[in-house]
């Protein structure tokens, strides 16, 4: 098999996009819900609650990693801010551009690569930069009445090292653990068991 067919998409790689995706556009939707009950707790460093951010994050790394072709990261994080859309996020339809925007910050690392590194490092780069797009995003689209010192550059920080680890790590350590079960078997993912 050549390099470009090793970039087309299979049935099961669209099917496995979907479920991915469908099952974080729920969690996106719960997730919400979570980030407003927890709004109090982050009052006196109201930056600090973007701990809680990779969470929307980890579709793209997660796709990424376990579909391992052109696109994966993009479809996966969009798709599932699509869903949280439908679903009734309290953002609305913003989630879309925005799910769009952080999918590409995972997908370009995946890209750079050549889609042929899914190692930690590089899912590490991929979440962090998958929440430097969120934080431009939100930078652009809700922060800007924010003080920049206090509040913006501490947020996009928080944003990033969340992205990081949660996306990240969490979105790497999640592909491994998939792969262990069996359910990854007829991805490249599957293969990947060995330590980094």
């Amino acid at each position: 098999m050549n390099h470009t067919d090793s970039h087309r998409w299979r049935t099961i790689d669209i099917v496995v996009a979907s479920v991915i995706a469908v099952a974080f556009g729920v969690i996106f939707w719960a997730w919400g819900l979570v980030w407003s009950a927890t709004e109090g707790a982050f009052a006196f460093f109201p930056p600090a609650q973007t701990l809680l951010y990779g969470v929307w994050l980890m579709p793209a790394v997660l796709g990424g990693l376990v579909i391992r072709k052109p696109g994966a990261a993009l479809y996966c994080e969009t798709v599932a801010a699509v869903l949280s859309a439908l679903l009734g996020s309290q953002w609305a339809g913003t989630v879309i551009p925005q799910g769009m925007v952080q999918g590409a910050g995972a997908e370009l690392v995946f890209a750079a690569f050549r889609y042929r590194s899914f190692r930690l490092p590089t899912a590490l780069l991929a979440g962090a930069l998958t929440g430097v797009g969120a934080a431009l995003f939100d930078f652009l689209v809700w922060n800007v009445k924010y003080d920049l010192t206090s509040y913006s550059i501490p947020y996009a920080l928080l944003t990033i090292v969340s992205a990081a680890l949660v996306a990240g790590a969490g979105g790497w350590s999640l592909t491994r653990a998939l792969a262990t079960t069996g359910a990854l078997d007829r991805f490249p993912a599957a293969r990947d068991r060995a330590p980094i």
